[in-house]
């Protein structure tokens, strides 16, 4: 095996900065409803993203860090849509009436777990605040759930987007992480929704899950070129059992392909997806040349929150659902974590939020310049920062491994640097020049 001296030097603890700050540096432990209606207010609520949680799964995925309640019995699903729909209306009565409904995402667990019926009540609800359908409509599928009735009824709610959960097509893996799924399932979802007009379909795969080989992964990149989706997401592996209970310690760490084993993989993958006519794009995605995602990039209009990559920038992002994370640039609140908590709040007709943060000058400085690091790959920062010399100190064994360089004030990531992208978006977070990291708050980088 060819060793990597950079991967031992830059495989630590950090964060994936799906916020800025990140969750554990978030000051308002038990935001009030009135605080986050405060923020709210003050915030530009003219455009919004709205993201929806359907937290329902019938069998557990081992490889899993999403918030998530197992269970086989569907009669959870009216009630849960019915304390959806009042938290909607609850927010309509807090922002600006005139606002826009950008994006419209359902996330999970998994959303097929729910009926077309259900889905149909709840989309119908938020409807009217998509004007002449210009609203971005995604949602994540499970292929052994989503049924053809499932892709209709949303494609004619005006769902253009859908993403697949794939993971690994290597049976021994899947049996590892529980969720076993043959390519011909996925084959058939992904071709009916093609068929019925879906534009832009994207396959999630993770590398570094248990019992993974060189040879194994690019079997499966493999098998997802004969579908050739529009967009695929390379998720690393996070290994975090200290967090997520149970689930992730159903295998040993042994069986985890290590430090080195995993870079190859990664880059195994990237130089597979290129090479198949894909553009990388952030951290961790990929799309085909026409896919807007990639026009994204290519205009520097590419934009990223808690739905991950997006072609919008809208100012504020709405979460709806169990633990779901809302985002008014200048704070974030997170609702509660536990079903019943949520539904007993929004049905006493409150915003069911518990945590969040509110963000300081400083603080929305650091924010843009990691947010451009992660969808640009580069940012400018002003001298006149009181803590750039110590980014320049934390930067500079980078500068020296080639990962990134300095012009001026603009600090660019290199292509060898895009694998490090969240070791560098480290030097930037101030809050960690002086903190002592261990293992049990962050998953590794790499």
């Amino acid at each position: 095996m060819l060793v990597n001296p950079l991967v031992s030097k830059y495989n630590v603890p950090g964060p994936r900065y799906t916020s800025y700050p990140t969750v554990p540096f978030w000051k308002n432990s038990s935001m009030t409803e009135k605080e986050w209606k405060i923020e709210l207010v003050k915030s530009d609520t003219k455009t919004i993203a709205l993201y929806i949680h359907l937290p329902f799964c019938e069998s557990l995925c081992t490889f899993c860090g999403c918030h998530k309640r197992i269970t086989k019995n569907h009669q959870v699903e009216s009630p849960y849509i019915d304390a959806l729909i009042k938290e909607w209306e609850l927010y309509k009565e807090v922002i600006d009436v005139d606002f826009q409904l950008k994006e419209l995402h359902l996330g999970g667990g998994t959303p097929t777990f729910f009926s077309t019926k259900e889905l149909e009540r709840l989309i119908h609800a938020i409807k009217p605040s998509v004007p002449n359908g210009n609203c971005e409509m995604s949602f994540e599928a499970h292929p052994s759930s989503t049924t053809p009735a499932h892709l209709q009824v949303l494609f004619d709610l005006g769902f253009r987007r859908v993403s697949f959960g794939i993971q690994d097509y290597d049976l021994k893996v899947q049996k590892a992480i529980h969720r076993i799924q043959d390519f011909d399932t996925v084959k058939n979802v992904h071709e009916l929704a093609k068929k019925i007009g879906y534009t832009s379909i994207n396959h999630d795969l993770i590398y570094g899950l248990p019992f993974q080989t060189i040879a194994g992964f690019l079997a499966t990149l493999e098998q997802t070129m004969k579908l050739m989706p529009e967009r695929i997401a390379l998720y690393s592996y996070a290994h975090v059992p200290w967090i997520k209970g149970t689930g992730q310690r159903g295998y040993s760490e042994l069986d985890l392909p290590q430090e080195q084993e995993k870079m190859q993989l990664y880059e195994m993958a990237t130089a597979y997806l290129i090479s198949k006519g894909y553009i990388s794009i952030g951290m961790d995605h990929f799309a085909l040349p026409n896919d807007s995602l990639s026009l994204a990039f290519n205009t520097n209009k590419l934009h990223r929150n808690f739905m991950g990559y997006t072609t919008k920038s809208s100012a504020t992002m709405i979460g709806l659902g169990m633990s779901a994370i809302s985002d008014s640039w200048g704070a974030f609140a997170q609702n509660e974590k536990e079903v019943e908590t949520y539904l007993a709040k929004v049905n006493k007709g409150e915003l069911p939020v518990f945590k969040g943060h509110i963000l300081d000058e400083n603080e929305l400085f650091t924010r843009k310049q990691i947010l451009d690091l992660m969808c640009h790959f580069r940012t400018e920062l002003p001298k006149t920062q009181a803590y750039w010399m110590e980014i320049r100190k934390k930067l500079e064994p980078m500068i020296q491994d080639e990962l990134v360089k300095i012009d001026g004030e603009i600090v660019v990531v290199s292509l060898k640097g895009r694998s490090f992208i969240r070791n560098i978006c480290m030097a930037f977070d101030y809050k960690l020049h002086n903190f002592e990291m261990g293992n049990q708050l962050f998953s590794k980088t790499i």
